[in-house]
């Protein structure tokens, strides 16, 4: 179905407010995904220092009271390396873990519940560094026999396992939702690209079916233009044609049909001088001279008839002229009837009427028309070619048999091409024009005729949307050529052409 120009510009459009519709969701979708996914990253950074903090206070812690158990053990200072060490780094890892937890209000109180035992666990081991140190070891041995460092590094402990409890839950929940930020980001990245590239092969397919219809609407219009010149090329040439065939008509009008009046014109004014001596005879008083009524006698007897036998035969010749005429113009006013005609048929048919004629001078006629039926006036065709067969017998070579051969060929153009040849008299190179006038012959005026025949043939098909031409030369018989139209109902043509 064409696209109308509307249409094109309102799917263009469509598609462009789709397509920057959607580049615009994309970009906001990844733009919201992103810092989604930035804040989740965030939240990930945030539980893994809570958890490196929480280990590494708890890893003071367990330095504190490895020193502290070894010196108690041996009594050498090398052992409270580890333990002084500790001593200093609790208090900064304690604030390390208290700034790790501080975004996050639900460990503020498993801070609170970790500084009071671990507080009171470096206490305890500072008080027996101290008692050995002292010299007191069985004070220091009792003091960590009495289980009180033990409770409180056992009631640390479940409190740093709860902060890593929940500093884990927080680290996979953060670590998953940042997951589900890059799906979603992937498939709105996708479905956009997807919608994208649809609305692209859609505005694609409309601009490439929209060129092409325009392609084809310009190949159109130049091969319209192209016939359309060629029509008016055809049509001047049938006009310019048909001037000078008018002027040639009017020439021939004027000369043959003067031709007549002139002589009727002097044999009027012979007879005029004839009826002179006759009326001298008869008018005059008294007894005639002798030479008087010998010279009235002749031209009774003589002159008058002579005179009316050539205004007579002048006038015979001017009603055949006129005759002629009204039969070239009624011809040139009949409307064809197109019908359904098979060529070969009706070729058969009129050869049939003047076989009798080819026989009887030892001829032969031959048909072979292998094209497709056509659309045209049976009756012209039937005069056309009726002629043509009557003037290749009346026109035949003396001393040879009459051979006509009638083919028909397809042609370019919806048209057909048939060719009438025969082995007569042939026409000289000269008259080959000529002998299409009206009233005009050509060669040894030795047969009956008015000059009409070829004429008539060529005002037929020429009203049959066609033309005729022959090929001949003398002694070489003439081959008459005639292009006519396959359907002449759908040849578009106005009445003069």
């Amino acid at each position: 179905m064409p696209i109308a120009r509307a249409a094109f510009i309102r799917n263009t459009l469509l598609f462009l407010a789709v397509g920057v519709a959607t580049l615009v969701f994309i970009v906001a979708a990844s733009v919201w995904l992103n810092a989604r996914s930035q804040a989740y990253f965030d939240d990930v950074v945030a539980a893994r220092e809570i958890r490196s903090a929480a280990a590494d206070l708890m890893g003071v812690l367990q330095d504190a009271e490895t020193g502290q158990r070894g010196f108690l053990l041996t009594g050498r200072d090398t052992y409270l390396e580890p333990y002084a060490q500790a001593v200093e780094a609790f208090e900064p890892r304690l604030d390390a873990l208290a700034r790790a937890v501080s975004g996050d209000p639900a460990f503020a109180p498993l801070l609170e519940a970790l500084r009071v035992p671990m507080r009171a666990k470096m206490a305890e081991l500072a008080r027996t560094v101290e008692l050995q140190r002292a010299g007191r070891a069985g004070a220091a041995l009792a003091a960590v026999t009495e289980g009180e460092g033990k409770r409180l590094m056992d009631e640390a402990r479940a409190t740093f396992g709860a902060i890593l409890e929940r500093s884990e839950r927080q680290l996979r929940a953060s670590i998953a939702a940042q997951d589900r930020a890059a799906t979603q980001l992937f498939w709105v990245t996708l479905l956009g690209g997807g919608v994208i590239l649809a609305v692209a092969g859609g505005a694609g397919w409309t601009i490439m079916q929209y060129t092409r219809e325009l392609t084809a609407a310009r190949a159109e219009v130049e091969a319209a233009n192209a016939g359309l010149e060629e029509r008016v090329q055809e049509r001047t040439t049938d006009l310019i044609r048909a001037n000078e065939e008018i002027q040639r008509f009017a020439y021939i009008v004027t000369h043959d049909l003067r031709a007549p009046l002139v002589n009727i014109m002097g044999f009027t004014a012979e007879l005029e001088a004839t009826v002179k001596p006759i009326t001298a005879y008869v008018t005059a008083e008294g007894e005639p001279s002798p030479g008087a009524a010998a010279e009235a006698r002749a031209a009774a007897t003589e002159d008058l008839p002579e005179a009316l036998g050539f205004i007579r035969s002048s006038t015979r010749k001017m009603d055949g002229l006129i005759n002629a005429i009204l039969k070239i113009s009624r011809e040139g006013r009949r409307a064809p009837q197109p019908e359904r005609i098979e060529l070969q048929a009706l070729l058969e048919a009129t050869a049939a009427s003047v076989h009798h004629q080819v026989n009887q001078e030892g001829g032969e006629i031959s048909v072979s028309a292998p094209v497709p039926a056509i659309v045209s006036d049976r009756l012209s065709l039937e005069q056309v070619f009726g002629n043509l067969f009557d003037n290749a017998i009346k026109y035949r070579a003396a001393g040879r048999p009459i051979r006509i051969a009638v083919t028909a060929r397809r042609l370019a153009g919806g048209r057909i091409g048939i060719d009438v040849a025969d082995n007569g008299r042939g026409i000289d190179p000269r008259d080959h024009e000529r002998v299409f006038e009206l009233f005009r012959r050509s060669g040894v005026q030795d047969k009956p005729g008015e000059g009409i025949g070829l004429a008539h043939v060529r005002t037929l098909v020429r009203n049959l949307g066609g033309d005729i031409t022959l090929h001949s030369a003398l002694g070489n018989g003439t081959t008459f050529t005639i292009v006519l139209p396959a359907d002449l109902a759908a040849l578009k043509r106005s009445p003069q052409r």
